[in-house]
């Protein structure tokens, strides 16, 4: 097919070139969203034909689900016990979202082309679910390793869905101030929703 043709193909160059496709993408469409990124700029942004960003990706969709696939961590935070203040549930969750950083993360697909593509791709949207599932896991481990009393698994439950709305609300939050150059909420900010949450699971018992 005439415009599709990209030479003799070797190991080493389909992983390079694969790769520096996926760089590109992910930082065009970090920078101006996906609809707005046409294929002609990934291509010259990577330094590789058009064609050959067809061969490896039919679609565009196509390199959107493999930035999530490829570019995401398979597990939000490996160390639980690495958070965990014991005794202090509130400082063991800003330990958490520091670990997290889901507002600072190196990868653009988890710091900002995750929220900016949700509303329009089901493929974003699952993957933000299961991302919000993984860490409702992961805060209620954390909760319980780190609060001095017993707590019932309902009452756990419920504060990390808080804790987690909390973090995905400010990450959101964060992106949208930052583009209108307005001031990011403060360590204080949060640490003060970490307060609330953990002083509402121990009234809640």
């Amino acid at each position: 097919m005439p415009g599709r043709r990209v030479g003799r193909r070797n190991a080493k160059r389909d992983g390079d070139a694969r790769q520096l496709i996926l760089d590109a993408a992910e930082s065009l469409f970090a920078a101006r969203g996906f609809d707005a990124t046409p294929t002609a700029a990934l291509a010259a942004a990577a330094g590789v034909p058009k064609g050959l960003v067809f061969y490896y990706f039919p679609t565009k969709n196509a390199i959107l689900s493999a930035l999530l696939r490829e570019r995401l961590p398979d597990h939000p935070i490996d160390d639980i016990g690495a958070v965990v203040a014991l005794g202090d549930p509130a400082t063991s969750l800003i330990n958490l979202d520091t670990a997290l950083n889901l507002r600072d993360h190196h990868s653009s697909v988890l710091r900002v082309i995750m929220w900016r593509e949700a509303d329009t791709h089901p493929d974003v949207r699952r993957r933000l679910r299961q991302l919000r599932d993984q860490l409702l896991d992961v805060t209620a481990h954390v909760l319980q390793a780190s609060t001095p009393t017993p707590v019932r698994p309902g009452t756990l439950r419920a504060c990390a869905a808080a804790w987690v709305s909390a973090m995905f609300a400010i990450a959101g939050a964060d992106r949208l101030r930052a583009l209108d150059g307005l001031p990011v909420p403060t360590v204080e900010d949060l640490t003060n929703v970490a307060q609330v949450v953990a002083a509402g699971m121990t009234q809640l018992g």
